[in-house]
């Protein structure tokens, strides 16, 4: 509702009325100083100055209603908020008309760089792809210097959108590395990307990320040490090498990973960087440090839409990468990315998907207890199945081939104890043969005793782990098999409270636990003498 003239109009709503009025004769051909405005756009008027720096996104503080203010007021407020930068396109960016000639009024660039810009701005992407080739490390300089000495984000925004654009494509290698041209040898390039990567909005940290993390992966080698005139700052931390440049850009990536900024945009852009940049050895370090690998596990599962296809062929990429640094091995040996790659992988008929995922099994296969995980996870028969299917890459067929050799070695080597310690150990506990087999538990009763009965106390802490119906389920057989071959194992299975256990899992809701639980309790109450009598 808007209030009437006259009636309960305050001295501002009355003052705001008459610089409308004033402002009608107004040329709006004239640029904002300082500032931008879309191409067509002709802008707020008769806002006063308070209304003009909202216009120009200067005031970042929520704008409250204060009490007695008029409603008319208020609703020109409204109509000049900012639209959600976070939903910007690269298209609508490169829209817009910047204000250059009074960038340079300002000394904020140059006239080189205002001529450059000049011949560069509004033009076709061919033709800009050009004077790139004509003028990379030029342009090069003019967009760090304008990233480094203008805050005006609409502006950022801008540069940044001609910098991804220039970057895209096949040439993008080559285009980067006009960033460590040695014209720009007194400049720090890193600094203006990492800082705006920390306080911009989504568009722009989406944007700083893809393109440092490409400026970043085609520096020269020898300069590995040194960012130029290194005084980039992150918070109370100051950048001064290059492996520091690289560990605040993994700590950003973590970051998104674990709370994304955009709901659909960020764990892609996160996982798309890392993919270059785990390329690097300090890099992966970092990356484990931070405690990153266990970010990439949910993202590990089937796919079913061509973006999501791309997320999970990305996210096999940073996990081979990491299957080349021993720490990043010891921490996947202790989580379930094998049956996540297995499970992918026997869904998936996407050949890069396919590629990355055995390419990373064959680097685990002798690794740990990689191997034996593998063989009881029925990769043999998957890579049967894959070697049967015509494909194209030769790095497929060669994995293949060497993950047919390799799980057949690990089968002859491995004893059926052995295999059985790992499937207990890793909690991965299923119906596999050796549990119901006579032979096995005869063969290798007297093995449960090594380390203090260490496999016997696993088992028990299944129970009271597991959310699992069959692993409750095959523990409490194991746990009845062990009470009716062992000579003692009665009284050990007692001393651990596995009949108290064994009591509780009765009323569980799966009747193949209470079925299991059930049978170890009778073996328990009725010794090894009758136990044998029980049958499973």
């Amino acid at each position: 509702m808007l209030i009437e003239k006259g009636e309960g109009e305050t001295t501002g709503a009355r003052r705001c009325r008459s610089r409308e009025r004033s402002d009608e004769g107004r040329d709006e051909s004239k640029p904002v100083e300082g500032g931008t405005r879309p191409k067509g756009d002709r802008g707020q008027r008769g806002v006063g100055k308070r209304g003009r720096a909202i216009a120009d996104g200067d005031a970042e503080r929520p704008l409250l209603r204060r009490r007695g203010q008029p409603l008319i007021f208020q609703n020109i407020i409204i109509k000049l908020m900012p639209m959600d930068r976070a939903e910007l396109t690269t298209e609508q960016v490169l829209k817009r008309d910047i204000p250059w000639e009074t960038y340079m009024s300002t000394k904020l660039i140059t006239g080189t760089g205002l001529q450059l810009l000049r011949r560069y701005d509004n033009k076709s992407e061919s033709q800009r792809a050009a004077l790139i080739d004509d003028d990379g490390p030029a342009y090069a300089q003019v967009f760090v210097n304008i990233l480094r000495d203008i805050s005006k984000e609409e502006t950022v925004e801008y540069v940044l959108a001609l910098v991804d654009e220039m970057l895209a494509g096949t040439a993008n290698a080559r285009r980067a590395r006009l960033f460590h041209d040695s014209t720009l040898s007194g400049s720090d390039t890193y600094e203006p990307f990492l800082r705006w990567l920390w306080k911009g909005n989504w568009f722009i940290q989406e944007k700083c990320c893809k393109i440092l993390s490409l400026i970043v992966s085609v520096r020269p080698k020898v300069h590995l040490e040194n960012v130029p005139n290194g005084n980039a700052t992150y918070s109370k931390s100051t950048f001064t090498s290059i492996n520091d440049v690289l560990k605040g850009l993994v700590e950003w990536l973590c970051s998104q990973l674990k709370k994304p900024s955009h709901p659909t945009r960020a764990i892609p852009t996160a996982i798309n960087c890392l993919s270059i940049l785990l390329r690097e050895p300090c890099v992966r370090a970092s990356f484990v440090q931070a405690d990153g690998v266990k970010l990439l596990m949910p993202l590990i599962s089937p796919a079913s839409t061509q973006q999501s296809i791309q997320l999970l062929y990305e996210t096999g990429l940073c996990v081979w990468l990491l299957s080349y640094y021993e720490p990043a091995v010891d921490y996947l040996s202790t989580s379930r990315v094998l049956p996540r790659l297995v499970e992918v992988v026997k869904g998936s008929t996407k050949e890069k998907v396919v590629r990355v995922i055995m390419l990373t099994l064959r680097n685990l296969l002798y690794k740990g207890a990689f191997g034996a995980q593998m063989v009881d996870l029925g990769l043999s028969n998957i890579v049967q199945n894959l070697k049967g299917q015509a494909w194209s890459d030769e790095d497929l067929i060669e994995a293949l081939n060497k993950l047919e050799e390799g799980l057949k070695d690990n089968i002859k080597r491995l004893s059926s104890f052995d295999k059985y310690k790992q499937e207990v150990v890793l909690g991965q506990l299923d119906w596999s043969p050796m549990h119901k087999d006579p032979g096995f538990w005869r063969e290798n009763i007297t093995n449960f005793e090594e380390n203090d009965f260490q496999i016997l106390r696993v088992l028990v802490t299944i129970l009271d782990t597991s959310n699992d119906p069959t692993a409750l389920s095959v523990a409490c057989f194991d746990l009845s098999q062990f009470v009716r071959y062992h000579s003692a194992g009665r009284i050990i299975a007692s001393d651990m409270k596995v009949k108290e256990r064994m009591m509780k899992l009765l009323n569980h809701e799966n009747t193949e636990v209470t079925k299991n639980a059930l049978l170890c309790a009778q073996r328990l109450f009725l010794g090894a003498k009758y136990a044998s009598f029980l049958q499973a």
